[in-house]
């Protein structure tokens, strides 16, 4: 459902159920990956080394085919998505740039109310922190804070570390932040340790169907995916929209994406 803003008092139809929806009779189709073809590959080729298999030509030559398949069909898909990146970031790029400063400052002010609506009082906000062309999501841990949730921000201790999420204490002053693995602020190293209920994430591009595609290093879908429940909301620009996106099995859906015009209500 997508429910339009306005200015002055909005009509925003059904409230948002931020929770995620699974279909227990419609199981995924699991691809295997480049790794298990070969695996498969190097076993047949050890027994057959140490006598224990005498006919493995057919097996050898199968898996093989399937695993030059799988990896023609991988780097098509990652070429597929690079390309896309780009497109969008420039689409973005040029976006944020046409934006008069007066008119940017206003735009995700705070959360549709809607959306806050369905947020529990206990609720931990997981936001983070805007790269130039991101949708800004600062606002919104100054609104969060101010009602009283807690706000999380990712935390990386090293570039290979994997993403959690550490308290972020002074959304007005920011005083708590320091500069991070990603060259992006981070709660300082001290800060607690917290896990968000309720997250919102970045893109670089949507659908209204709420498949999502990020910056590439998988971060929010490897967390999701350790976190099932959470509700994940995506921020975007208009422009991010797209009718279509390639999508792997392990990339996590959207529940909801805002945008400075719409809210897209994903069931």
């Amino acid at each position: 459902m997508v429910h339009q803003f306005g200015c002055g008092t909005g009509v925003y139809g059904a409230h948002l159920t931020l929770r995620r929806q699974w279909i227990s009779w419609q199981r995924p189709i699991v691809v295997p990956s480049l790794t298990f073809f070969q695996e498969r590959i190097r076993a047949l080729v050890l027994a057959r080394r140490a006598g224990k298999l005498r006919r493995c030509g057919r097996a050898l030559v199968l898996f093989g085919a399937l695993a030059a398949f799988q990896a023609d069909a991988y780097l098509a898909g990652m070429i597929e998505k690079s390309e896309l990146r780009k497109q969008l970031r420039a689409a973005r790029r040029e976006h944020v740039f046409a934006q008069p400063d007066a008119i940017r400052a206003l735009l995700f002010n705070r959360p549709p109310a809607p959306l806050v609506e369905t947020i529990i009082d206990d609720a931990v906000i997981g936001l983070y922190r805007a790269t130039k062309f991101e949708a800004p999501a600062a606002a919104y841990a100054r609104f969060f804070h101010e009602a009283g949730h807690k706000v999380a921000l990712p935390y990386f201790s090293a570039p290979d570390a994997p993403m959690e999420f550490r308290e972020h204490t002074d959304p007005h002053g920011e005083s708590d932040l320091e500069v991070g693995a990603f060259e992006i602020e981070q709660p300082k190293g001290g800060a607690a340790s917290i896990t968000p209920t309720v997250l919102f994430v970045p893109l670089v591009g949507f659908t209204p169907s709420g498949e999502r595609l990020g910056q590439g290093g998988g971060h929010y879908d490897r967390w999701l995916a350790e976190h099932p429940g959470v509700p994940a909301i995506g921020l975007a620009w208009d422009v991010q929209r797209v009718e279509a996106l390639p999508m792997e099995p392990h990339d996590m859906k959207l529940d909801c994406v805002v945008t400075p015009t719409r809210m897209y209500e994903i069931s």
